[in-house]
């Protein structure tokens, strides 16, 4: 018995130091600019997404399907809709979020508009459907009013992992095409590539 209390003794006191520096021990936590980059690690960030989306679709309004709409329907601007945009990268990327910064992008240069697609068009249907139903007659919306989209985005995120030792590369490509859905033509195909290295003693993927 006595010998017991002498080991829980020790094994209390070699292990109160730890219990002391991790009771010490703090977390800082900084507000900075929603706009400034910090990256901790070399995966896909918030900032890429906003740049990679703003050089793409300027790259898309230069090419010759908007003057050649302008041109069959003056006066009209073209309307968009997105129907996905595919992760087949090796790790989580919010695509929604990179569709957002396009869409952003798009409505700021005040040349196109966007045609709203999936279930968030399913649920503008239904909301009308309940209007047609329970809203006064002077203020409710017609049904079969819907703006109809001259074309269609999709795309795909990738990516490349090569490791060696404490050295990491990660290469990200992104592809979008613009399709013309009354011809089905592809009017507009873009690339954007992006090439992180990261060096360290020891990580993992």
């Amino acid at each position: 018995m006595k010998n017991h209390r002498i080991k829980m003794l020790v094994t209390t006191s070699l292990l109160l130091p730890v219990f002391l520096l991790s009771g010490c021990a703090s977390t800082k936590v900084s507000r900075v600019d929603a706009n400034t980059e910090v990256a901790l690690t070399d995966r896909w960030n918030d900032e890429d997404s906003r740049l990679v989306a703003e050089e793409m679709v300027a790259d898309m309004l230069s090419y010759p399907w908007l003057k050649r709409f302008k041109k069959e329907h003056p006066g009209k601007e073209p309307t968009i809709t997105i129907q996905r945009i595919k992760n087949k990268s090796h790790e989580h990327i919010s695509t929604s979020t990179f569709v957002n910064d396009i869409k952003r992008a798009v409505m700021r240069s005040g040349v196109a508009e966007f045609i709203v697609s999936g279930e968030e068009r399913e649920r503008l249907r239904a909301e009308l459907k309940q209007q047609d139903t329970y809203a006064s007659e002077n203020s409710r919306m017609e049904m079969g009013e819907e703006t109809g989209a001259n074309f269609a985005l999709s795309g795909s995120i990738d990516s490349i992992v090569d490791q060696l030792g404490g050295k990491r590369v990660t290469f990200y490509q992104v592809d979008i095409k613009l399709i013309n859905l009354q011809t089905t033509r592809e009017v507009w195909n873009g690339q954007k590539k992006i090439k992180k290295v990261m060096e360290r003693s020891k990580f993992s993927l």
